[in-house]
């Protein structure tokens, strides 16, 4: 479920993300998301949700009564799993911890709380609206809160890092203790300020150096690898991330969201994108409420396509490369619908090249594999 608006825009984030510049629509947004999810319920019958992902932007934006009747109309329209994991991306500004009790209240259990950096100066340079300090007390207030399951967000690579620096960032944020962290290079992507202006970052072999360097320390404080980015303590994995990474399926409500459903019966997969501009989806959410949308695309608020079957096999792999025990090789024909003679030429070329490693029952990256993984998956295209 996508809330669209930030404080500011960030200049490195690709995200659907939009500053509020005065206040946020609220009440007609929350009234799209609602008539998005019931236009999705027929496609999903009779299925059990068991992960629940308030994305942005920054939905801690929204109000607690906001957020609260948002969980509402989800429990009062779907079945959810007893243990449904229910995560809240917010950032450490003081407005949003505020609210940190009350949205534990609401049946919140697990903060993604995207802290960066702790160096004010590299703060700065990513243009965050918060301090180093106010990102530590981010997390203290969280466990007031009663929250223990959270995850930050951080990066290295940034502009004029040293390894010692993005290391120090890293210590910092073990010593507060999160039960996740998702650990990641600063990337120019595309349509982004620093895209078109890009700062003076590190070079390839002093981000070589933070990468191993804060790897080894994770793996030292017990935090397991089990993604490319992603790493947990005790096990306590992103169980949302994992069905992305699984190729499981998801509905995708709010502007810009995608969502990814199998159609047993049809025997064939559909993809939904929704409007990215929040006044375009509130329109278009208001108009299907009154019926007055062409349902010719079967998708009336955005679009929606059938994956061709020859891309099926590629998507799967794109994902369950990602992870660092790889895939069942019965998983793949499960929810490909494809048998892996279709890519055995390409398999075996990558292992020949040490990219990947296989048994009867797995196939999974290896260290090899996982560094070059862009090269890996055009194998199978």
């Amino acid at each position: 479920m996508h809330i669209p608006w930030c404080l500011r825009k960030c200049p490195y984030c690709d995200f659907n993300s939009h500053e509020a510049k005065d206040s946020i629509p609220e009440s007609d947004y929350i009234d799209a998301l609602i008539i998005d999810l019931e236009h999705e319920l027929p496609g999903i019958w009779g299925r059990t949700i068991n992960s629940i992902f308030f994305g942005g932007g920054t939905p801690s934006l929204l109000s607690a009564q906001g957020m609260d009747q948002l969980l509402t109309a989800i429990r009062t329209r779907l079945p959810l799993a007893p243990d449904t994991e229910i995560t809240l991306e917010a950032n450490p500004g003081t407005f949003e911890q505020e609210k940190f009790c009350d949205f534990r209240k609401l049946g919140i259990n697990r903060l993604s709380i995207g802290i960066q950096s702790f160096n004010d100066i590299s703060l700065s340079a990513l243009g965050r609206v918060h301090n180093g300090q106010e990102a530590k007390q981010a997390l203290l207030t969280a466990r007031q809160a009663g929250f223990d399951n959270i995850n930050l967000d951080l990066m290295y690579g940034l502009p004029e890092q040293t390894p010692a620096m993005a290391l120090d960032d890293l210590n910092q944020a073990l010593a507060l203790q999160p039960e996740h962290l998702s650990h990641y290079q600063l990337t120019l992507e595309p349509n982004t300020r620093f895209r078109h202006q890009p700062p003076a970052l590190p070079d390839d072999e002093y981000i070589w150096t933070m990468q191993q360097d804060c790897q080894a320390q994770l793996s030292a404080r017990g935090f397991e690898q089990y993604e490319v980015s992603a790493y947990a303590d005790n096990s306590r994995f992103c169980l949302h991330n994992l069905n992305y990474w699984q190729f499981g399926d998801y509905l995708g409500i709010g502007a810009g969201a995608h969502g990814k459903i199998t159609d047993a019966f049809h025997q064939h997969i559909r993809r939904t994108t929704k409007p990215r501009q929040p006044v375009d989806y509130i329109n278009a959410a208001r108009s299907l409420s009154e019926g007055i949308i062409d349902n010719s695309n079967k998708s009336p608020l955005g679009h929606s396509h059938i994956v061709k079957r020859g891309e099926v096999g590629l998507e799967y792999l794109m994902n369950a490369m990602r992870l660092n025990d790889g895939f069942p090789i019965i998983q793949f024909q499960q929810r490909t619908g494809q048998t892996l003679a279709l890519i055995e030429k390409s398999l075996a070329t990558a292992e020949q090249r040490g990219l990947i490693s296989r048994d009867i029952h797995t196939i999974k990256t290896t260290p090899l594999g996982a560094c070059h993984l862009d090269e890996l998956l055009t194998l199978f295209m």
